[in-house]
């Protein structure tokens, strides 16, 4: 669905309609026993506002929910809230300057009380603190308030005409968190309340009862979830760690656990599993992009942390657009499909590759040309010395480059570096455990936040169709910094008041056709006109379920785990 017609309020205004009811799977909760999940990313906190990793994102959706979500068409529905708001309904301003929310009557949190506006504005107030660091805050760009109209009823105020005001409060990335558990965990203080963190009060189908950072997490059915008979499964287990092929087999092979997510494999290895007769992979294409992140800035241990952060330190070597771009040039990403995806994989030059609108026809990257990277090199003054190795001013061309810990990616790891040493560049190889990696913690040196390294890579997303808040990534200031405990969502610390402009104009355009032209200048001045990020495969989504779970609908537009409430064990 367009956003022209979802602000003529041409929606569905109620929650998606369980597939588990529809099949006439009705009873009592908690009937169905347990179901157990594994990611073998491990969740390290269940607060998607102090980690960007997926897997802390889509483990805390089973635990605390937003007003509203993206469906497996990218459609809204309702959660929390009463109905979608629109123009057409009245819940957006005619200017486009405001959003209402009205919150569902006789919502509860898990503790039983009652949930209200002022949670809406707390949550609003926590992300947005000044002095904190929230991993979602380009949700919250161009906010000028959030005030309680009455008990149910919030409305969000914008600086200018917003016509795409589904930021705030709009699916996994954005929940609502209860005011009263977290009204000690304002700003700086936010990483310090392990107990909040750890065990969200939620509205969702599930409550925490035991987490144990980067290993397990333990859950039992919410008996004040809104939905009767709702969750089917009296409790759940949600593992993490391992790796890829040992998730997919667990649940392939072996029938030891109900959904894997992520089979990050290469397709021979899944179609084998699947051969085990326990379980099903399925699949789905999005706007998942595994890219390289060029560090812009000087990543030496020799440095203060706050400079390591931010330009005021230039990258000795890859501030220079010539390099970034050679080494783009050097990578054959159709031998990185082959490798790693086969059918589920597209080779990209785009960091939003879908929806067709806002894909930009960049297909420049897609052929190998290592003499065109080596004349591109030499023309710059990148002269190779005795060891095969480039080197300008005394500087070396000598890469870290690092990934979190799976097959598919090490494997693209090798493939790059042997690429690279073709054009005098040499790479050391790092991986880090994906619970390291992509977690949170401020005090660790490994996150891919921290980023000290040359280049990294990884993959993430966008919740719904639109990527606005997505491209608003990149603003000047929202890198991670000591000052925001390590949160912000500019990890390759790109800055260009030109590409802030466009954010700006992006988040006040409201002709679809305008929107699409701007994403995807936005888009090209991140990949083909500075090679800050280097696209490499548009990933097709691949998780797999048991044979014996119904009601799950895979959904590549907001969390995995989206509707885990109409889950239940078939012939129950």
């Amino acid at each position: 669905m367009t956003l022209k017609t979802i602000l003529l309020g041409a929606i569905a205004t109620t929650a998606f309609a369980s597939t588990a009811m529809a099949d006439g799977h009705e009873g009592a909760r908690a009937r169905d026993g347990e179901v157990k999940i594994i990611y073998w990313q491990a969740p390290s906190i269940l607060n998607p506002y102090l980690s960007g990793g997926t897997k802390d994102i889509e483990s805390s959706s089973l635990v605390i929910e937003p007003m509203g979500r993206y469906d497996q068409n990218g459609d809204l529905v309702a959660y929390l809230a009463a109905e979608i708001p629109t123009v057409g309904n009245g819940g957006v301003s005619e200017d486009l300057t405001s959003i209402t929310w009205k919150l569902k009557e006789g919502l509860k949190w898990s503790d039983g009380s009652d949930v209200t506006s002022a949670d809406l504005v707390f949550t609003a107030k926590y992300c947005m603190h000044p002095e904190g660091g929230c991993a979602q805050l380009s949700k919250y760009d161009g906010v000028e308030s959030v005030e309680a109209i009455d008990a149910l009823t919030t409305k969000i105020t914008f600086n200018q005409p917003k016509p795409n005001p589904y930021g705030p409060f709009m699916g996994g990335q954005s929940p609502i968190i209860q005011a009263t558990q977290f009204a000690d965990c304002l700003g700086a203080r936010a990483p310090e309340c392990t107990e909040a963190n750890f065990g969200p009060i939620g509205t969702g189908p599930f409550v925490v009862t035991n987490f144990k950072p980067n290993d397990v997490i333990q859950m039992v059915a919410n008996e004040n979830y809104r939905t009767a008979g709702k969750p089917a499964f009296a409790s759940l287990t949600f593992k993490g760690g391992g790796s890829a092929e040992a998730s997919g087999r667990a649940v392939m092979e072996t029938g030891e656990f109900d959904y894997a997510w992520n089979l990050q494999l290469a397709p021979d290895v899944i179609s084998k599993m699947a051969q085990g007769g326990k379980g099903q992979p399925i699949s789905a294409f999005g706007a998942l992009v595994e890219r390289l992140e060029m560090n812009l800035t000087n990543p030496s241990p020799n440095l203060p942390p706050e400079t390591r952060a931010t330009v005021a330190e230039p990258h000795p070597f890859l501030s220079d657009i010539n390099v970034r771009e050679a080494l783009s040039m050097a990578i054959n990403r159709q031998e990185l499909v082959d490798v790693g995806y086969g059918d589920a994989g597209r080779p990209t030059c785009n960091l939003v590759p879908a929806p067709a609108l806002y894909a930009s026809d960049n297909t420049g990257c897609l052929t190998q040309d290592i003499a065109g990277a080596n004349a591109k090199l030499e023309a710059a003054g990148w002269v190779k010395g005795s060891d095969g190795i480039r080197a300008k001013d005394g500087v070396r061309l000598s890469i870290l480059y690092q990934t979190s810990t799976n097959a598919v990616r090490q494997d693209f790891q090798a493939l790059i570096k042997d690429s690279w040493n073709q054009i005098g560049v040499e790479t050391e190889l790092r991986n880090l455990d994906a619970s390291v990696f992509f977690g949170g913690d401020p005090g660790s040196p490994d996150t891919f936040q921290k980023f000290y390294a040359d280049v990294e890579m990884y993959a993430n997303v966008f919740d719904g169709t639109d990527p606005q808040a997505y491209l608003a990534a990149y603003r000047c200031g929202g890198e991670p910094k000591p000052s925001s405990q390590w949160q912000g969502e500019n990890i390759n610390r790109f800055c260009d008041p030109a590409y802030d402009a466009m954010i700006d104009e992006l988040a006040r355009t409201g002709d679809l056709a305008k929107r699409g032209e701007l994403g995807k200048k936005m888009n090209d001045m991140l990949t083909k006109d500075s090679f800050t990020i280097v696209p490499l495969v548009d990933r097709g989504r691949v998780s797999a379920h048991a044979n014996s779970l119904g009601g799950v609908v895979l959904n590549v537009f907001d969390s995995e785990l989206w509707n885990a409430a109409d889950w239940y064990r078939i012939g129950n």
